[in-house]
């Protein structure tokens, strides 16, 4: 019994110490100025590529709803979108530390989603971590899809994206 204790304090110990050197790997920021105008999703890749203009200026590992496969058809399905987009709004004072509004639902989401005789949803934002102290969390929310439908980073990766997206910057999101 007290080898198994030990072993499981251990194992915890490391656990921690994993977790926290994860955290503090140092991450290549955008160049002050950066202008972002395209922003490519790839969902079965859990990335987001941001451009300008053609130049690939830098990618983000992100996490998406928690039903992600598939595109967002009606409201509380958990999906994230797919199609093409773009960035429509801002918050600077979001639930979730910043966001930058996705332009969902369009025409043809709002007509899907009346077929079935439900709510298309909205609000699909990119956004950072809740507030409260879960930013504390920071990389570590990449290990799982948690989010409503929208597309979650780092709250200092939504710092960056937040200044240096254009307005309408297009969005695609890609399965």
């Amino acid at each position: 019994m007290k080898k198994t204790v030990i072993i499981s304090f251990i194992i915890i110990l490391l656990i921690f110490a994993c977790t926290a050197i994860y955290n503090l790997l140092p991450e290549k920021k955008l160049l002050e100025g950066t202008k972002i105008d395209y922003l490519l999703v790839e969902k079965s890749e859990r990335t987001m590529k941001a451009y300008s203009g053609d130049k690939l200026i830098k990618t983000y590992k992100i996490s998406l709803g928690g039903n992600p496969d598939g595109h967002k058809v009606f409201e509380g399905d958990q999906k994230t979108p797919e199609g093409i987009y773009v960035i429509n709004d801002r918050n600077p004072n979001s639930g979730y530390h910043k966001n930058l509004g996705v332009s969902y639902p369009n025409d043809t989401d709002r007509a899907k989603a009346k077929a079935l005789g439900k709510s298309p949803g909205g609000n699909i934002k990119i956004h950072g971590l809740r507030n409260g102290g879960f930013g504390i969390i920071k990389k570590l929310h990449r290990f799982t899809d948690w989010t409503n439908g929208c597309i979650a980073v780092t709250n200092g990766e939504v710092d960056e994206l937040y200044e240096a997206v254009v307005p309408n910057a297009k969005i695609e999101i890609r399965p």
